[in-house]
Formats: C-alpha cells, sequence, structure tokens
C-alpha cells in the first residue's frame, strides 16, 4: 500500500466513524428530548374467560368519584366506569382539558375544576385519588373526613412519616374503607404465592427479593416536576409488595445502600430533594423473622420492570389463576392488575369487608422505603420501621 493510498483509507476510516460518532450523538439528545414511553402501563391481554365464575351479589350502584388524568391517564385506567356495580358520577383535574377528557372516557356530565371542590358533593360514595404522589396522604385524608370511602395510587404518603400517622388516624376515626392500588399485588405469581401463604404452603418466608427497575434518563412529566430526582425508595410499592402482598407482615427495620446516578436530574443541585442516589437497595428484617432484599433503580436500561421471587421453609406449589373479573372490565396495565384492583375496592366496599390492600399493608410498603432512603443517607446505617395497626 503506498503513502497515498494509505493516507484515503485513514480518511475514509476517519470519516466513518466520525458518521458514526454523530449519529450517536444525534441518537443520544434525541432520546434525552424525547420521553421514553411509561414502562408498566403496556395492556395486558384480558383472558376470554376473567369474567367466568363472577356472580353479581348486589344490585347497588357504588357512586364513585375520580380525581386525576395526568400524564399517565391513570384516573381511567382501573375500569371504574366498567363494572356493573358502579356509576361513576364526578371527576376532576386541575387541568380543564384533561379533566374534559376524564369526563369522557368515563361517561361522566359532572366536573370539578379541583378535588377539594368534587369532595363536596354528597352524591359520592367513594373517590379514586389518581393525582400526583405529593397530594395523595392530603387528599386521602380529606376524602376520609367528608366521609367517602378512598382508593389510592401509589404511594401511600411521599416521603413524610408524619403523613403516614395522620393517613392511619383518618382511617381509623372515619371507620371507612381505605385501599391503595398497589399493582404488584395482582401479579399472577404474588396472587399464586398469597393464596399459597395463607393456606400454610409455603410456611414462612425465609428470604424474599423484590425488584422495580426502571430506566428514566429524562424524567416522566409530572405536576409540579414532582418525579424531577424522586428518591428512589419513596416509591418502593412495586418491589415491597412482593413481600407484604404475600405474606401480609411488615419491615421491622432496615439497611440500605444508595449510589450516586450519572442521570442530570438525580445530581444534587438539579432537584428539590438534593437527591444523588439513582439506585437504592434495601435489605429489610421482616415481621416473621425473614430478610428481604428490595430494589428500586432509575439507572439501568437493562431488565426493566417489576419482579421478585421468594423462598420459602417449604416448597411453592402450581400457580394459581386470579379471581373472576366482572364482564366487560379489562385487566389493564402493570402485568394485567388494574381491574382486580379494581374490583376488589368495590368488592370490600359492598360487602362491607377491609380491602386486601388495607391502610396497614399501604403503610408497611411505603413507610419501609421512607426509612430506607433515610439509611441510605446515613451509609446504611439499621434503623428501626414504624409498625402501624388497625
Amino acid at each position: 500500500m503506498n503513502d497515498r493510498t494509505a493516507l484515503e483509507t485513514t480518511r475514509r476510516t476517519f470519516l466513518k466513524t466520525a458518521g458514526l460518532a454523530a449519529a450517536w450523538g444525534l441518537a443520544q439528545r434525541a432520546a434525552a428530548e424525547t420521553p421514553p414511553p411509561i414502562r408498566g402501563f403496556e395492556q395486558q391481554p384480558t383472558d376470554p374467560n376473567a369474567a367466568k365464575g363472577w356472580q353479581p351479589f348486589s344490585d347497588r350502584k357504588l357512586r364513585v368519584g375520580i380525581a386525576g388524568y395526568g400524564v399517565c391517564q391513570f384516573g381511567a385506567a382501573f375500569d371504574f366506569q366498567q363494572h356493573p356495580n358502579v356509576e361513576v358520577v364526578a371527576v376532576t383535574d386541575l387541568l380543564p382539558d384533561r379533566c374534559a377528557a376524564l369526563a369522557k372516557v368515563c361517561r361522566c356530565n359532572k366536573t370539578y375544576p379541583s378535588c377539594e371542590e368534587m369532595l363536596k358533593d354528597d352524591r359520592i360514595e367513594a373517590v379514586f385519588v389518581a393525582t400526583d404522589a405529593p397530594s395523595h396522604a392530603r387528599l386521602c385524608i380529606a376524602a376520609l373526613e367528608h366521609g367517602k370511602h378512598v382508593a389510592s395510587a401509589v404511594p401511600a404518603v411521599y416521603g413524610s412519616l408524619e403523613d403516614a400517622d395522620k393517613l392511619l388516624a383518618a382511617v381509623k376515626k372515619s371507620g371507612l374503607k381505605y385501599m391503595l392500588f398497589e399493582t404488584s399485588y395482582f401479579h399472577p405469581e404474588v396472587h399464586a404465592w398469597r393464596q399459597q401463604y395463607r393456606a400454610g404452603v409455603l410456611g414462612k418466608l425465609i428470604y424474599t427479593e423484590g425488584e422495580y427497575y426502571h430506566y428514566m434518563p429524562v424524567p416522566i412529566d409530572s405536576y409540579k416536576s414532582w418525579r424531577v430526582g424522586l428518591p428512589p425508595q419513596w416509591y418502593p410499592t412495586h418491589s415491597n409488595a412482593y413481600y407484604v402482598g404475600v405474606a401480609g407482615g411488615s419491615f421491622t427495620e432496615v439497611s440500605c445502600l444508595g449510589m450516586p446516578s450519572l442521570i442530570g436530574h438525580l445530581q444534587p443541585a438539579n432537584n428539590p430533594y438534593h437527591n444523588a442516589f439513582g439506585t437504592e437497595i434495601a435489605l429489610f428484617r421482616t415481621s416473621e423473622g425473614g430478610m428481604a432484599r428490595m430494589a428500586v433503580s432509575w439507572d439501568t436500561p437493562t431488565n426493566e420492570g417489576e419482579t421478585g421471587r421468594i423462598r420459602g421453609q417449604k416448597a411453592a406449589a402450581a400457580s394459581i389463576p386470579r379471581p373472576p373479573l366482572p364482564p366487560a372490565v379489562q385487566a389493564g396495565g402493570h402485568g394485567g392488575s388494574h381491574g382486580y384492583l379494581m374490583s376488589e375496592f368495590v368488592d370490600a366496599i359492598l360487602r362491607d369487608r377491609l380491602p386486601l390492600v388495607d391502610v396497614t399493608k399501604a403503610l408497611a410498603m411505603t413507610a419501609g422505603g421512607i426509612v430506607a432512603h433515610q439509611s441510605a443517607l446515613k451509609g446504611g446505617e439499621l434503623l428501626k420501621i414504624p409498625q402501624y395497626a388497625l
């Protein structure tokens, strides 16, 4: 190869490499400017036989109000509007266009400019709070004080153990139903393990793992940007349900470690929480004496999703089908859990029983994460977790 040929080869290689680098850079910038699809909202196909075995036991129509139709459009995602024992009588969202869209989907003629205004409507018996996470506890407490049963999107409270105490007190004082719509509860494997645990098939759980990996190089759009820099263990219930949702117990103490993130909004100077952690891994002691490792991460783009494993004193048996859904109710997103959660809430009210994910389970999952984040800030110091009981 002569010098001229070598020079031309080098020039072509450089141009090719430079072109690839430029293309990669453009792709990275596009990815940063275009938020990825929201994980978990993929609609799962509903089993054609999902309604088989469902029997109506009441002709009563529960009058429901729904608050929130933001970027996740969560207010309509659980199919309240499809349940034969539900009438959606009012909806609300702070943004008028979203409020109108929610009313249309729910086939509802009455709208309110805020949840606070909607709670004054005496026709409403139960409310679904699907608003921004920082408002969950405040609005749920207000709903209970207005004499309404309430279901909440996750988490139950947002980074505040004081709010946890207030929510528990409000539920106790009201005597009404409170349920957290934690989606992992009706993942097929969690439902099956729960039934086996209750039947004594598994024995005590020696070790549990729960994982919630949701890559967020760009935070999901959110009201007042509450998701920007969100401490991972402030949003812990998708993973913590892999213990609480099976055994029905709680976490008593925790040591948690966090890893600083390279993602921009997870730099302390770039978020209102001064949070540096994109990943937090917690090791809990459980109320039955076992151990549970619960991971929440916004950092890794591989193997995203919500999953977990259990190890009991005895071997797990075969899978167990989920309960039947009312006709026309869809399984929905988050592992096909949405319709089952809504149906459980309605059923608990109509039968006057404790909901599956009652306030004690909701706070066990949520408060464990709050204390885990405190532990991470202290380099993994072992900390006690408050316990909640009705």
